[in-house]
């Protein structure tokens, strides 16, 4: 499962994220889930409210090169997936 947690400061963070604005420029497009039970993978994330409960914690940074992952979210589910070879694959669900 992808439990996510945003952090509110950098050096909390496993992943710094960067959202862009075009699927094309993503690495990996995300898929939000509205249940923890049917978050799966590294692509359906479900948000948690607290660290402990998550299996990544991310930083939205500013600047696209800052980011560890540039992520895009989808608007239907079956768009979810990794767009490039990377080296957080298989890490963050």
């Amino acid at each position: 499962m992808a439990k996510i947690f945003i952090c509110k400061a950098e050096n909390k963070a496993d992943i710094k994220v960067f959202e862009v604005k075009y699927d094309s420029h993503a690495d990996l497009i995300v898929w939000i889930e509205d249940y923890e039970s049917h978050a799966k993978g590294d692509e359906k994330w479900f948000f948690v409210d607290s660290e402990n409960q998550a299996d990544s914690k991310i930083f939205y940074v500013k600047n696209e090169n800052q980011a560890d992952l540039k992520i895009f979210f989808a608007k239907y589910d079956s768009h979810a997936k990794w767009k490039k070879q990377h080296k957080l694959r298989g890490r963050i669900g």
